[in-house]
């Protein structure tokens, strides 16, 4: 007998410029927006999530027009608040490119809150929050609409950094449920 699953849940959406995701690090960590629209589930809730109920897969699916694309990624962990909301991702398959694997094990940054290995704040520079290095391949939350150079919503390898991606949404799901589905 299969069991039923819930659908994914989604951890992130861009979809209409709405809502501006330059937000400080109070913010992010409790979420903000509309689940049916723009939206940041929060890290910590993220955090518990994968901490409890996981193995949790990622799967990223990003539209431009009528071309679309997708990263997904096997493992998927946020750590916690005392790690910064550490990143782990890996065993990536999709048409998108891996975007992530510049991002993986690294402290979510903000504005206000610095925790990238930029000399510079990545935050700051690129209009957004996320799990910067120096500073990103993936910046699905940049300021949306904006093709200047890093500045947008961008998945490097699928449009580079001069494009703003129009949809991007991030959503997660216990293995379990996408291998009996």
């Amino acid at each position: 007998m299969t069991g039923h699953f819930p659908p994914p849940t989604v951890l992130q959406r861009r979809s209409s410029g709405k809502l501006d995701f330059n937000q400080k690090w109070r913010v992010y960590v409790e979420g903000f927006g509309d689940p049916n629209d723009e939206y940041w589930l929060g890290l910590e809730s993220l955090y518990l999530l994968t901490s409890t109920s996981g193995p949790y897969e990622l799967r990223v699916d990003l539209r431009a027009g009528s071309e679309s694309a997708y990263a997904l990624y096997r493992t998927f962990t946020v750590g916690s608040s005392r790690d910064k909301y550490k990143l782990t991702v890996g065993d990536y398959s999709g048409t998108a490119g891996d975007a992530l694997v510049y991002h993986n094990g690294l402290k979510f940054s903000t504005s206000d809150r610095d925790n990238d290995l930029a000399i510079t704040n990545c935050a700051l520079s690129h209009r957004g929050a996320f799990w910067y290095k120096n500073c990103h391949l993936a910046n699905p939350n940049g300021q949306y609409g904006n093709s200047a150079h890093s500045q947008g919503v961008n998945w490097e390898p699928w449009k580079g950094h001069e494009f703003s991606i129009p949809f991007l949404e991030m959503k997660m799901r216990p293995i379990a449920s996408s291998e009996e589905n």
